[in-house]
């Protein structure tokens, strides 16, 4: 069982995320952390899919290609760390470049879950796979290290933290 991550094994900025993902065996915090994504996707109302609630914020379809993107380029960082590769120089993303560039205005909302579904169950089948070892075996961020299950966690709070977000200014 992958254990949460301590204090060291990661920058401190996503300490907020890893608060978010309650106690408990990882595997069933994101098994039930994709349950609340997918569930609360389907009460998103149409008419909100493109609504802005500042000028300055994502609309939901952003909002939900943000997290796709983010949690492709976490278990990238995270399958680097479990295969012992500390060679490998992971930088950081420019998550508003993404956004910019991932142009979801024509896609359909629907097809954004399909999507966000299909990146989750890779990122579950992902961590099913590796041992407590391996979890802790570290990646060189630019920042800091991190290891696998330090990524984990991040994954799984901020989706956590968009899901709040998305409760409190789209519902």
């Amino acid at each position: 069982m992958m254990q949460r991550p301590i204090q060291g094994e990661y920058n401190p900025y996503f300490q907020a995320y890893i608060d978010l993902v309650p106690k408990g065996d990882f595997l069933d915090q994101l098994y039930k952390n994709t349950k609340s994504a997918t569930d609360l996707f389907e009460k998103i109302p149409v008419e909100k899919h493109n609504y802005l609630y500042a000028a300055d914020k994502w609309n939901v379809k952003e909002l939900i290609m943000h997290m796709i993107d983010v949690e492709r380029v976490m278990c990238y960082r995270a399958l680097v760390a479990s295969r012992g590769d500390n060679k490998t120089i992971l930088y950081g993303m420019d998550d508003h470049l993404y956004v910019i560039n991932a142009i979801v205005a024509g896609r359909l909302f629907n097809d954004l879950v399909e999507e966000f579904k299909a990146v989750r169950n890779a990122t579950e089948k992902f961590f099913e796979t590796i041992s407590e070892k391996q979890s802790k075996f570290v990646a060189n961020l630019d920042t800091q290290p991190i290891t696998a299950r330090a990524l984990g966690y991040i994954i799984t709070g901020h989706t956590l933290h968009h899901l709040n977000g998305i409760k409190d200014n789209y519902l």
